[in-house]
């Protein structure tokens, strides 16, 4: 049964026992909601469904996030580990402050709307709000913290731009290419070539190691990906004989196993190449717009579909995970599949002859 206490600060303290159950309790400064809380959480018990809020009541959202961080992005990659700081950095700004049990879905709403007035693109929006969502699942799961629900489930998320469609013309490959190979360093237009030839992520080509590169199987094995899933690329005659080359680059440095290498740090250790700004410069010499180092990915993957390959078999090569994704990447040139209507006519003309 539930008893009303008024304490010697003159608040009201509602107890409420129940056999086969803890005792409860907590203090109100009014007695209307002592007594209003204590017959919520009789009813609660009565029927089973009573979760203890005391956890997510005193837990601050920036200490769940440091929480977060250190037991579970930790075990995700380092681009996305170091995303997810950077997005934890803004949820602790902006909500830090809010215990568990005090981030509404209208508190994110508002969250939400802020950041886009702030000009900040909807995907990135849609991360920190992930990055929150997996916190309160973690929260219900596996932590224990008395949530009721995932407040972030219940928002309308910002709708992003459809996928871009920017393709790259054979005058400007010619263009890119020759810039690129005017850089003086020669691995810029390897790793333009490994990109448009295997659909690779910038991050898995510049993790290579040549270990992982078999010329004679023509296959490169990934194992640190953007999802955590190892997958085997095959390689054409023309990504082979990239790989060739930067393998048998005559100044590789025996202290590395990277493929493509930078120079030493200040200790010492060698990280991967950083070419973002000669791949800047070579897009400018090219004289080429609108045109980012991943559109080399999605240039690839069209590629792969309009030379007949199927969806699945496309997804194997690219590592995508579902095929909803893969389309966003896809966009075909209506007259490169001229040929191929053609040839699919003239098969049905044939077949329809016998």
């Amino acid at each position: 049964m539930a008893t009303i206490v008024k304490t010697p600060a003159g608040t009201y303290k509602g107890v409420v026992r129940k056999t086969g159950w803890p005792q409860k309790s907590k203090t109100f400064r009014l007695k209307r909601d002592a007594v209003d809380w204590a017959r919520q959480v009789e009813y609660e018990m009565v029927r089973g469904t009573y979760i203890d809020r005391g956890s997510s009541e005193r837990l601050l959202l920036r200490d769940a996030l440091d929480r977060y961080l250190k037991e579970v992005s930790c075990r995700k990659s380092l681009s996305t580990a170091t995303a997810e700081q950077s997005r934890a950095r803004v949820l602790k700004e902006r909500l830090g402050r809010y215990s568990l049990a005090a981030i509404t879905p209208e508190a994110l709403s508002n969250f939400r709307d802020d950041r886009l007035v702030e000009g900040k693109s909807p995907n990135t929006v849609r991360l920190e709000l992930a990055l929150l969502s997996h916190l309160f699942t973690k929260a219900m799961s596996d932590w224990g913290l008395g949530v009721v629900r995932n407040p972030v489930s219940i928002v309308t998320k910002p709708r992003l731009p459809k996928g871009r469609t920017r393709r790259l013309g054979q005058y400007e490959e010619r263009e890119l290419l020759a810039a690129c190979d005017a850089h003086s360093n020669p691995m810029l237009g390897w790793i333009v070539r490994v990109a448009l030839h295997t659909a690779m992520r910038r991050g898995e080509i510049l993790s290579l190691t040549r270990e992982q590169v078999d010329l004679k199987r023509r296959i490169v094995h990934l194992t640190k990906t953007k999802n955590g899933s190892e997958r085997t690329v095959p390689l054409s005659h023309t990504a082979t004989a990239v790989f060739k080359q930067a393998l048998n680059f005559e100044i590789r440095p025996i202290d590395t196993a990277l493929i493509f290498f930078g120079e030493p740090g200040r200790d010492g250790q060698r990280r991967p190449y950083c070419f973002h700004a000669a791949w800047f410069r070579a897009v400018r010499t090219a004289g080429i717009t609108g045109f980012r180092f991943h559109d080399l990915r999605h240039e690839a993957v069209s590629r792969l579909v309009e030379a007949g390959l199927t969806d699945q078999e496309v997804a194997a090569i690219s590592g995508h995970e579902s095929m909803q994704m893969l389309k966003r990447y896809t966009h075909l040139r209506a007259a490169d599949l001229v040929a191929r209507l053609d040839r699919a006519s003239h098969s049905r003309g044939r077949f329809s002859r016998h």
